[in-house]
């Protein structure tokens, strides 16, 4: 498969401090079971929640979060129950509050939604709509060849949801949609991108086809955008979409090239330029980038990993944050939040609370096999990420 050419500018990114890893999107119980040993002190941002696999869960993973009128914060994310943490295995959406803006959390799950899926409920995006309603998004996964992204709506603060809504209609197949993936564009638009992976009939395969699919209507219908040109044939997985002050739609793709990758769209996300490199070095592995209320910066959480040596260039760690001032071109004001070399760092829920940032990711111990089991909440101010 083609790769792109990484250029000085790119490398200037990657931390020297690090002789790190991440990695390629497969169960937990097919990644590596290697350890790398390290003398130096690891870098781990403190939890406000660490949520641990137990008796009859095995993994908790890809949440998100939402802001309530009275103030409490939810967060809901995929609670697998059973033997398995395979991303097939059986899952469904639980949540936890805080009552205190991410300092402190209940100690019990609440069931949001219960499995409606052949094989789960997963990957859950939460957005408050402009008419003040919430949104839930989240993958209702059937089988190998059917994953559909569903959204639910509630209009009395997360006590109950309507019935669901296909989000894709024109279309079967295996479709993923990241969580913390939904965005609503400054005209009310709803809009979200998706990989497709297989169909019935279609061989299941990673490189994916990109699209967007966009609502006009508050979600109760859906269209699609045309394909992501994707010339090169590279990898390409778990879109992400950001609004750009342009009012261009950027989306930002996982990818195999050593890089996130970009993608543009000047007309609403119906049609998407050729998918060209960014400067944010990393694995094969999901980037989650947004922009601070405060002062109109993107930032960035993802693994800021580069290596010659294939064996650390594949891993999910460290975890990094940078700021863009010039809306995703460059990217300065790099930190580290977590660098252990055995850990599992991705899918990121950011949510800004007043002049404070919320962060929820996988957190878990790659050769104790919890590199996705693992899920970590932690709260820091706006200004951390400024800090040279």
């Amino acid at each position: 498969m083609a790769m792109y050419r990484l250029s000085g500018a790119i490398k200037m990114l990657v931390l020297t401090a690090f002789v790190t890893c991440g990695c390629g999107g497969k169960p937990v119980e097919e990644q590596e079971e290697t350890t790398n040993s390290t003398q130096k002190e690891i870098v781990s941002v403190p939890g406000n929640l660490v949520l641990n696999p137990g008796e009859n869960n095995p993994r908790n993973s890809e949440g998100d979060f939402i802001e309530l009128e009275d103030g409490k914060i939810l967060f809901v994310y995929s609670h697998y129950y059973g033997e398995s943490s395979s991303d097939h295995a059986t899952a469904y959406l639980a949540g936890r509050f805080s009552e205190d803006k991410g300092k402190t959390w209940t100690k019990e799950d609440v069931e949001i939604l219960p499995n409606e899926g052949g094989m789960n409920v997963m990957s859950v995006s939460l957005l408050r709509l402009q008419n003040g309603d919430i949104a839930m998004f989240y993958l209702r996964k059937n089988n190998t060849d059917d994953c559909i992204p569903y959204m639910r709506v509630s209009k009395d603060e997360a006590k109950t949801w309507s019935d669901p809504i296909a989000c894709i209609t024109d279309d079967e197949g295996y479709f993923v949609l990241n969580n913390d993936r939904v965005v609503q564009l400054e005209d009310g638009t709803l809009m979200l991108a998706v990989a497709k992976h297989a169909g019935p009939g279609m061989e299941w395969r990673g490189r994916a086809d990109l699209y967007a699919y966009s609502s006009t209507d508050n979600g109760q219908t859906w269209e699609r955008s045309e394909m992501v040109p994707n010339p090169k044939e590279i990898v390409l997985q778990e879109p992400g979409l950001v609004e750009l002050a342009d009012g261009s739609i950027l989306m930002v793709i996982r990818t195999d090239a050593g890089v996130q990758c970009y993608s543009y769209s000047k007309d609403k996300g119906k049609t998407w330029s050729e998918v060209e490199e960014s400067t944010l070095v990393s694995p094969v592995s999901p980037a989650t980038i947004e922009r601070i209320p405060g002062t109109g910066d993107l930032l960035a959480v993802w693994n800021n990993n580069l290596s010659d040596d294939p064996d650390i260039a594949k891993l999910r760690t460290p975890l990094n944050s940078a700021i863009s001032k010039d809306e995703g071109k460059t990217w300065t004001n790099i930190k580290t939040l977590e660098d252990n070399p055995d850990g599992w760092y991705c899918y990121i829920a950011m949510d800004f609370v007043g002049d404070e940032v919320l962060l929820g990711y996988c957190a878990g111990n790659r050769p104790g096999g919890t590199g996705l089991s693992v899920t970590k909440i932690t709260k820091l101010g706006a200004d951390w990420f400024y800090k040279e």
